[in-house]
């Protein structure tokens, strides 16, 4: 497998340990390949309405089964013809509801980072063998857990200023008491930088590259970078 543009191969990063926990965990996955890469611990809104998708919900809420989503590359999310990235997150539907004209809603939220070993044939969603892929060990300090916070808090007290915070009051006020609460969390660094990166403001492949960051300290330098461009955006308006 060659990973995607801009992420690591897990198989070279990842040590012996982390190595075969990953191998003892493959998986043939129902897989929902999205615009968006979804990172552990957000939340998935879905409105599901292609037949083939149909089927990957009701398989997955009949056996409280979770899915695989990876970010397409190039294509589109309806009909398929996509190119897909081969980093992804498992999904586990929290609230759903089928509609009486055979749509879904639902909520999922994000688990387990995966590594796509193979794309599998149709059936007829799509379908991949996969193995998880733990972060490698890397701590981030407190001191640095809260330059990072107290760098986006000041972002978007900017882009509050400007009108370019792009959320509801009901939402900025969410964001806000979440970055209060990683200000002072000491929680995993791998669960921490997860968190901090759902908030800061990327675009997909920014996003996609914080999520195949191989460590923590590798998320902190992809989220200070995109950061750094925000700030150098911001500054210009």
């Amino acid at each position: 497998m060659v990973p995607p543009e801009g992420c690591p191969d897990p198989e070279q990063t990842a040590p012996g340990a982390a190595r075969e926990a990953e191998m003892a965990s493959r998986n043939v996955r129902p897989m929902f390949p999205l615009g968006s890469p979804l990172l552990p611990g957000a939340v998935l809104p879905l409105h599901i309405f292609e037949p083939r998708y149909r089927a990957l919900a009701r398989r997955c809420t009949d056996n409280d089964e979770p899915f695989g989503v990876v970010m397409i590359e190039r294509g589109s999310e309806v009909g398929g013809g996509d190119v897909r990235s081969d980093v992804g997150c498992l999904a586990t539907i929290s609230q759903y509801q089928e509609l009486p004209d055979g749509r879904w809603v639902m909520l999922a939220t994000g688990g387990q980072r995966i590594q796509i070993l193979e794309w599998l044939p149709d059936d007829p969603y799509p379908q991949a063998l996969a193995a998880g892929w733990p972060d490698e060990p890397a701590d981030i300090g407190e001191p640095e857990r809260r330059v990072l916070v107290a760098r986006l808090r000041r972002l978007r007290a900017l882009a509050s200023e400007i009108g370019a915070l792009g959320v509801t009051a009901a939402e900025s006020a969410a964001i806000d008491d979440r970055l209060a609460q990683l200000a002072e969390d000491d929680a995993d660094p791998t669960a921490w930088s997860f968190q901090l990166a759902a908030l800061v403001p990327a675009g997909p492949f920014d996003r996609h590259a914080m999520l195949c960051a191989p460590d923590p300290a590798r998320r902190v330098e992809v989220m200070t970078g995109v950061l750094d461009g925000v700030e150098e955006l911001m500054g210009g308006r």
